[in-house]
């Protein structure tokens, strides 16, 4: 994340969620829990490798995904939210119940 953030909280927001698979990334987290690369990729249709990882660090640079290593030969990571990620549960919520309501 840049170091001269928005002084809008919205603008702020956005730099996070505006990001095509952002949101997709945190729902499934929200749903799931814990979730490995492979899981990211079999989930999400379409999201190519390497945006994927971008996503995923751009997420933990914002401190809203941790990245823990589960097993270190070869080494396996996985992907929880933070607790500031956790809060992000009523702004996915409200976006799912528009979709349903309107999409």
């Amino acid at each position: 994340m840049s170091d001269r953030l928005p002084l809008c909280p919205i603008s702020r927001t956005a730099m996070i969620l505006g990001s095509r698979w952002t949101a997709q990334i945190i729902r499934e987290l929200l749903d799931h829990g814990p979730r490995r690369f492979q899981d990211f990729q079999d989930a999400l249709d379409g999201i190519a490798p390497t945006t994927l990882s971008n996503r995923l660090k751009m997420l933990e640079e914002s401190d809203v995904v941790a990245r823990e290593i589960y097993e270190t030969h070869p080494p396996r990571a996985e992907y929880i939210l933070t607790a500031k990620g956790k809060k992000m549960s009523a702004i996915i919520g409200a976006m799912r119940d528009w979709g349903v309501k309107y999409g």
